[in-house]
C-alpha cells in the first residue's frame, strides 16, 4: 500500500522509511503539544540517567573515535580514495570548507561564541580557581575549545568517513544502515536496516528543530535589542516561517546553487564580523591571547579528553560536556552524510585532515577573538556580560550585549542577526537534503521531497516552540539525548566496519596484483631457465674444444 501511495504522489523514495518517519514525527509533535509535562518527565528521567551513568562512556568513546581517525589517516589506508580510482574532488577546498562548516557548527559558534567563555569564567568548571580571575579565564578557554575543537568535529568526521567510504567505494545507498553492511550484508534492506534509518531521520529532524528553536530565540533577542520588538511566540513563529521559506528555496535550487552559495556568503560575513571585532577591540591583546589559548588547549587536551569529574562529582560535566556530546551525536547522521555528499574524490588522509584540522583552527581563532574580547570587557571595559549571561540567564542575548561595547553597535548587531539567519538556514536546507537522502538512499531526488522535509522541520520547530513554549523545547532537548545513544553505539560499528572493509580491500588488491603479475613471473622463470640451458650448452662447447686441443 505504501508503494502505491508513493507512486501516486510521484515520490522516488523508500516508502517504508518515508511514511514511517513522517507518521512518527506527527505523533511526537502531537504528544509534545498535548502532553508536554509527561513527555518532559519521561524523557527527562531517561536522559538524566544517561548523563549520570553513561557520561564516562561518552567521554572515553569520543576520545577513542578521535584516536581512531588519527590512526587511519596515518596508516596505509590513508591513501585510499573516496571514489573510483583516479577520481578528483567535486568541490574546491574553499567551497568544501564553507559548506561543511556552515552545515556543522557555524550557527553554534554564533550562539556560544560569547556565552560559553563568560559562563565558565564566572563559574569555573572544576571549582578549583577563583571566579572571574586570570586562571578562571584560562580554564574557561581550555574547556570551550575542548567543546568546540577536535572532539566535536570527530563526532562528525567518523560517520562522514564511513558514509563516504561505503557509498563511493562500495556502491551502497546514502543511508545509515549502509555502515552495517560488513556485518549483516544485504539484510540492511530488511527490517533492521529500515529501523535504523527511521531512527536516523527522527533524530535529525528533532536535532535540527532544537537548533532552529534556539536560533529563533537568539534572533528574537537581537531584534528586541535593536528595535524593541517584543520577545514572544508570535514573533518567533514569523521568524521560523521566514527561515523555513529561505531554506526551502535554497534546497529547491540544489546543492550547487542554493546551499553552496549561501554557505560561501555566510562564511565571508562571519569572517568579516570576526575581523571587525578583532580590529575594534585590542588587536595586540587578542593576537597574543589567541596564541596563548591555543597552547592552553593543546596543553590540557589529553587531560580533558579523559576527565570524568570523578573526585569532585559536581555534576557539571553531565550538564555541559556529556550533554554536548550527546546532542552533537544526534546531528552526526545529518552532518556526516552531508559532508560525505560533498567529499567524493578525496583521499581518507585528506578527508580526515580537512574535516578535523580546518574547522578546529577556525574555532580556535573565533573563540580567541570573541572569548578574549569578552574577558577584556569584564576586566577592563566596564563589564556587564557576566550579569547578562550568568545572573540574568539571557544566553540568547549574550552576543548582542557583547556588541554594544563596540562602535556602530546597531549596524554590526543587525549584520550579526543576518549571519545567524543564514547559518540556521544553511543548517535547515542541508538537513532537508540529508533527510531526503536517508529516506531514498539516493543523492538525486525529486525537488518536492526535499521541500517536504524542509517544511516539516519548520513545522516541528514552530509547533514545539510556540505551542508549548520553553517547556516543549526542553522536552525536545531531553528527547534528542535519548535518540543520540543508539548513534553513539553505532560509532563503534563504524570503526570496526571500516577496518574490516579496508583490510578486505587490501587483500583483494594484493591478490589482484599477484594474479596480474603471475604471467610476468612465469615468463621470467622460463627466460631464466632458457638462459641457464644456454649457458650450460656454451660451457659444454668450450669443454669440447679444449679436449680436442689437448689431444
Amino acid at each position: 500500500m505504501s508503494k502505491k501511495l508513493a507512486h501516486m504522489l510521484g515520490l522516488n523514495t523508500n516508502p517504508t522509511i518515508f511514511f514511517a518517519s513522517a507518521a512518527l514525527t506527527v505523533v511526537f509533535v502531537v504528544c509534545a503539544i498535548a502532553f508536554t509535562d509527561t513527555v518532559d518527565t519521561v524523557f527527562g528521567a531517561v536522559s538524566q540517567w544517561i548523563l549520570t551513568h553513561l557520561g564516562w562512556l561518552y567521554i572515553l568513546g569520543v576520545t577513542t573515535f578521535l584516536l581512531f581517525l588519527v590512526w587511519i589517516a596515518c596508516s596505509r589506508h590513508g591513501g585510499v580514495r573516496l571514489g573510483p580510482p583516479g577520481s578528483a574532488p567535486e568541490y574546491g577546498n574553499l567551497a568544501w570548507f564553507c559548506m561543511l562548516f556552515a552545515a556543522g557548527i557555524g550557527s553554534i559558534l554564533m550562539f556560544w561564541g560569547v556565552a560559553e567563555p563568560i559562563s565558565h569564567y564566572a563559574n569555573p568548571p572544576r571549582g578549583d580557581v577563583e571566579p572571574e580571575s586570570v586562571e578562571a579565564a584560562r580554564q574557561a578557554m581550555g574547556f570551550t575549545l575542548y567543546h568546540f575543537g577536535l572532539h566535536t568535529w570527530t563526532i562528525f568526521c567518523l560517520p562522514a568517513l564511513a558514509f563516504a567510504y561505503f557509498v563511493y567505494r562500495k556502491g551502497l545507498p546514502f543511508r545509515v544502515s549502509s555502515v552495517f553492511h560488513p556485518f549483516i550484508g544485504d539484510r540492511i534492506d530488511g527490517p533492521l536496516g529500515r529501523t535504523v534509518d527511521v531512527v536516523a531521520v527522527l533524530g535529525t529532524l528533532f536535532g535540527v528543530a532544537v537548533t532552529i528553536g534556539l536560533g529563533t530565540m537568539q534572533i528574537n533577542s537581537g531584534l528586541n535589542t535593536l528595535f524593541g520588538i517584543e520577545e514572544g511566540r508570535l514573533v518567533q513563529l514569523v521568524l521560523i516561517a521566514v527561515v523555513t521559506a529561505v531554506a526551502v528555496a535554497s534546497v529547491a535550487s540544489g546543492l550547487d546553487v542554493g546551499i553552496k552559495w549561501l554557505s560561501l556568503v555566510n562564511v565571508v560575513l562571519a569572517v568579516a564580523l570576526l575581523v571587525f571585532v578583532f580590529l575594534a577591540s585590542s588587536p595586540l591583546y587578542l593576537a597574543k591571547g589567541t596564541i596563548e589559548t591555543t597552547g592552553v588547549y593543546l596543553e590540557r587536551l589529553v587531560a580533558l579528553s579523559f576527565w570524568n569529574d570523578t573526585f569532585g562529582n559536581t555534576g557539571w560535566q553531565g550538564s555541559w560536556t556529556v550533554f554536548y556530546w550527546a546532542w552533537t551525536i544526534t546531528w552526526s547522521p545529518f552532518v556526516g552524510i552531508f559532508i560525505a555528499r560533498i567529499s567524493k574524490g578525496r583521499t581518507i588522509r585528506e578527508f580526515v585532515l580537512g574535516v578535523l584540522a580546518l574547522p578546529t583552527a577556525f574555532s580556535i581563532v573565533w573563540f580567541g577573538v570573541f572569548g578574549l574580547s569578552a574577558f577584556d570587557i569584564e576586566m577592563n571595559r566596564g563589564g556587564g556580560l557576566v550579569r547578562e549571561v550568568v545572573v540574568e540567564q539571557d544566553v540568547p542575548g549574550a552576543l548582542f550585549a557583547f556588541l554594544e561595547h563596540f562602535p556602530m553597535a546597531t549596524l554590526v548587531s543587525a549584520a550579526s542577526i543576518l549571519i545567524v539567519v543564514i547559518f540556521f538556514t544553511t543548517s535547515s536546507d542541508s538537513a532537508s537534503l540529508v533527510v531526503d537522502m536517508l529516506c531514498s538512499g539516493d543523492a538525486v531526488t525529486p525537488t518536492r521531497q526535499r521541500v517536504f522535509w524542509g517544511v516539516v522541520q519548520g513545522v516541528v520547530a514552530a509547533t514545539v516552540l510556540t505551542a508549548t513554549g520553553v517547556g516543549g523545547l526542553d522536552a525536545l532537548q531531553q528527547t534528542i539525548i535519548v535518540f543520540g545513544l543508539p548513534f553513539f553505539a553505532i560509532g563503534f560499528f563504524m570503526m570496526a566496519g571500516l577496518v574490516r572493509s579496508l583490510r578486505a580491500e587490501t587483500r583483494e588488491g594484493t591478490g589482484a596484483r599477484r594474479a596480474r603479475d603471475a604471467p610476468l613471473a612465469t615468463r621470467a622463470r622460463r627466460a631464466a631457465r632458457r638462459d641457464k640451458r644456454g649457458a650450460g650448452r656454451a660451457r659444454g662447447r668450450r669443454g669440447g674444444i679444449g679436449a680436442r686441443r689437448a689431444g
